[in-house]
């Protein structure tokens, strides 16, 4: 790879970090007419733009959040069909093993677009069992994204674009106003983006220090499920207590109470039991959470095995074989988002509560046009 150091390395917009967010910023400046230029230290997108679920939660979320994700869904399916990777219109299916989480999605569907299941349609629409199962609810306006193309499948069709340069391996040493500083050489543009995720403390600590930032670790599995099949996205009651538009919900309070005295062990591990589909059939199961600004380098067993149980009692079987295991990491502060304009030419950006999949093609347009 060449040195960047050249006349031909100003362009309109730098953005820093090519995962999905970074990559949201890209495909807005171009459909602005901006010229762009991303910088990456790896040679493709490895974090948590990859780690997980490929889950667009768009019916839960609430206030600025639901508006970028409403926004979001549009362009994921359009980048979709133009980067050609798989984005499947098939929803969410909530299932629901107790009154309080019944409770919860009766509330919810009071008040957006939400289809309520009899036990029946809830086995229908997804592979569960019926053991203990009150219901279900299909939140049909979510997608399911192809998360291990997606940002490889992105970052390839925008360098097709004119005016859109790459420059990968290439690590970040320091930024300014419309500066780049890499191991390579000097960038310079208009305007910097830096969307480093949870490692905004590399580059820019004092920002990451004023917003509270800390990194959520996330411990995830890939199970072999021989012959199930699950379109939609499958979440329960844990999940309640952590997607805003169900967490404030009577039916998701009465659960956490109900929890902290039959089941602790799952707010200790801060659960979000979740299952999505890998186009090969195997299963992402999900996931525990803990935080801290420097997190321990070791995983927990005992956390896997907690999301291993609870898989094999949800779906009524024993015969799942965990294939991978890993940890997601995301950077966590108060709030959903971080945008700090640090100068006329420079601006911070993360998203900060783990929906970065479901609101980055909405945020990105609204940090440019501000």
């Amino acid at each position: 790879m060449c040195r960047v150091s050249d006349s031909s390395s100003s362009s309109d917009l730098i953005v820093v970090g090519a995962g999905i967010v970074g990559l949201a910023h890209a495909v807005a400046a171009v459909e602005r007419g901006l010229s762009v230029t991303v910088v990456e230290r790896d040679e493709r997108a490895v974090g948590a733009s990859v780690r997980n679920f490929g889950h667009a939660c768009i019916t839960a979320q609430t206030g600025e959040a639901l508006r970028f994700a409403e926004q979001a869904r549009d362009t994921w399916l359009d980048l979709g069909e133009r980067a050609g990777f798989d984005v499947a219109e098939c929803g969410t299916v909530v299932v629901a093993r107790s009154a309080e989480e019944l409770a919860a999605l009766e509330e919810l569907a009071r008040h957006r677009e939400v289809r309520l299941l009899t036990p029946g349609e809830t086995r229908s629409a997804a592979p569960v069992s019926a053991d203990g199962l009150h219901g279900g609810a299909l939140l049909e306006r979510d997608l399911r994204v192809d998360q291990r193309r997606a940002a490889g499948a992105i970052a390839e069709w925008l360098a097709t674009r004119p005016g859109v340069r790459f420059h990968w391996s290439t690590p970040v040493l320091g930024v300014a106003d419309g500066l780049v500083r890499t191991g390579r050489g000097e960038l310079r543009g208009d305007h910097v983006v830096v969307c480093t995720g949870h490692d905004l403390d590399r580059i820019l600590p004092d920002a990451a220090d004023e917003a509270g930032m800390r990194r959520c670790v996330l411990q995830m599995l890939q199970l072999r499920a021989p012959g199930l099949r699950l379109d939609p996205a499958l979440l329960t009651g844990t999940s309640m207590l952590r997607y805003p538009a169900l967490a404030r919900t009577e039916g998701a309070r009465a659960l956490r109470d109900r929890l902290r005295e039959q089941r602790p062990e799952l707010l200790a591990a801060s659960v979000n039991h979740m299952l999505t589909q890998l186009p090969g059939g195997d299963l992402v199961v999900g996931d525990t959470h803990t935080y801290a600004r420097t997190p321990e380098p070791w995983s927990s067993e005992e956390f896997d095995e907690l999301l291993l149980a609870e898989t094999r009692a949800l779906l009524g079987r024993d015969d799942l074989a965990v294939v991978r295991r890993w940890q997601g990491v995301y950077a966590s502060a108060d709030g959903e988002f971080l945008r700090a304009r640090l100068s006329p030419g420079l601006t911070a950006v993360a998203v900060t509560s783990g929906i970065g999949m479901t609101t980055a093609f909405g945020l990105a347009p609204a940090v440019l046009d501000s």
